[in-house]
């Protein structure tokens, strides 16, 4: 069974956030209201503040997830680069004269 995840644009979320700081209603309350899980509105409050900005630990994340991809490449640079490649010296001793 395949479940369908939406995705929500940026302005999407942080109005979502926005409405959360202004509004008299509850996450809870607002959550529904606009159809999504309560959990989700809670961790874009984590990405934006009220202002809708972002805040540091949005940017970290970001950081985070740039330096991962960053080091992922290198590791696989590296390993291309440990992999033994062929000689002239090891490619000439294979060679088979026919008599």
């Amino acid at each position: 069974m395949l479940i369908k995840r939406n995705q929500y644009d940026e302005d999407f979320k942080i109005n979502a956030v926005k409405l959360s700081y202004a509004s008299p209603k509850t996450i809870r309350e607002i959550a529904a209201d606009l159809g999504i899980a309560e959990s989700l509105l809670y961790s874009w409050r984590k990405k934006y503040n009220r202002d809708g900005d972002k805040t540091p630990f949005a940017t970290m994340e970001e950081e985070v997830k740039k330096l991962r991809l960053e080091n992922a490449e290198l590791k696989m640079e590296r390993d291309m680069l440990k992999k033994p490649r062929p000689t002239l010296r090891s490619s000439r001793s294979k060679i088979l004269f026919h008599q």
